[in-house]
C-alpha cells in the first residue's frame, strides 16, 4: 500500500519543487546572508504538497477519462499506472489529492495573513490551477505554460515570504526554474501524444506535431543560458551561477537523439530519462551559484 502511494505521487518528480523552493532560499541567502528556517521548512512542505496534490488529480482524471487504459505506460510517462492496476481506489487517490489541496491552501493561508496579499496572489493562481490542470488547463493546450509559470511563482514566494520584496534576480531565477520544469512536461509527453490527442488533451506536442516539437525543444535551453548569461552580466546574478553552463553537452545529446527517436517508446525512454537528469542538475547548480558566492 505504501509503495502504491509513493507511485502515485511520483517522488522523483516533487524533486522540481524541492529545487525551485531552494533556489528562492539560495537567492535570499545571496542578498541577505540569512534564512528564517521556520519559513523555509513550512514553505518546501506547502509545496510539497500542492505538487502532491496536482499529481494525484492528474492520476484521477486521467483514469476517469481512460486515458491511462490507451496509452503504453513507461516509468518517465503515461501516470502512475496505480489506478489501472487496482492498486488503489480512485475515490482513495481523488481524496488524497484534496486533502494535499487543502493542506497546501492551508500552510498559504498562514503566509497570506503573515505577509500580505502578494503571496494571496500567487496561492490563488496555485490553487484554481491545480484543481482545473487536468481537466481544464491541458485541453487549452496551456499545460507548459502552467508549469512554468507554477516553477517562477514559487521562487518569488519563497523569497518573499523570507524577505517581503520581490528582485530582478529572484524573476529571472524564477524563469529559469520554471523554464527547466516546463522542458521535463514537454519531453514526457512524446510517449502520451497519440492517447492524449485521442482524448481531447492540446499538449505542446500535439499542437506542433512530433517532428516540429523536436525542433522546438531547443527553445528551452535556449531560454535557460541566455537568461543565465544575460543575467550574470548585468551582475544581477554572481558570476558563480555560470556554472550552469556545464550542463550543455547534456542537454545538446538528448536534443540530437529526440528526433530520431521521437516515434520509438523505447529508444525515447533514455531521452526523457535523460532530460530530467539536465533538469534537475541544472538546478541544482544554479542554486550552487548562488550559495558558492557568500564569503
Amino acid at each position: 500500500m505504501i509503495s502504491a502511494w509513493l507511485r502515485v505521487i511520483r517522488i522523483r518528480f516533487l524533486l522540481a519543487s524541492v529545487i525551485a523552493v531552494s533556489v528562492g532560499l539560495a537567492i535570499t541567502w545571496w542578498h541577505t546572508g540569512s534564512i528564517t528556517i521556520f519559513d523555509a521548512a513550512l514553505t518546501m512542505c506547502g509545496v510539497l504538497a500542492l505538487h502532491a496534490s496536482v499529481d494525484l488529480l492528474n492520476d484521477y482524471w486521467d483514469f476517469k477519462r481512460k486515458i491511462d487504459t490507451v496509452t503504453q505506460r513507461t516509468k518517465m510517462s503515461g501516470g502512475s499506472g496505480v489506478l489501472p492496476e487496482g492498486l488503489l481506489k480512485p475515490a482513495q487517490v481523488y481524496a488524497a489529492g484534496i486533502a494535499f489541496l487543502i493542506l497546501g491552501t492551508v500552510i498559504g493561508i498562514y503566509f497570506v495573513i503573515t505577509y500580505g496579499i502578494i503571496i494571496g496572489v500567487i496561492l490563488g493562481f496555485a490553487v484554481v490551477s491545480i484543481y482545473f490542470y487536468s481537466t481544464k488547463i491541458v485541453d487549452w493546450g496551456l499545460a507548459e505554460v502552467f508549469v512554468a509559470i507554477k516553477g517562477t511563482m514559487i521562487v518569488i514566494g519563497t523569497y518573499f515570504v523570507q524577505t517581503s520584496q520581490i528582485s530582478e534576480s529572484v524573476i529571472l531565477g524564477g524563469i529559469i526554474v520554471g523554464v527547466l520544469s516546463s522542458l521535463v512536461l514537454f519531453i514526457t509527453s512524446f510517449p502520451d501524444h497519440d492517447a492524449d490527442k485521442s482524448k481531447g488533451r492540446k499538449t505542446l506536442v500535439i499542437n506542433l506535431g512530433k517532428q516540429k516539437a523536436c525542433t522546438f525543444f531547443w527553445v528551452f535551453p535556449v531560454i535557460i543560458y541566455s537568461v543565465t548569461i544575460a543575467a550574470v552580466v548585468t551582475s544581477v546574478f554572481p558570476i558563480f551561477c555560470l556554472v550552469v553552463l556545464g550542463t550543455i553537452p547534456m542537454v545538446i545529446k538528448s536534443g540530437r537523439k529526440l528526433k530520431h527517436v521521437y516515434n520509438e517508446l523505447n529508444k525515447i525512454v533514455p531521452v526523457m530519462s535523460s532530460t530530467l537528469v539536465f533538469s534537475r542538475l541544472t538546478g541544482v547548480l544554479l542554486v550552487f551559484g548562488f550559495i558558492i558566492n557568500i564569503g
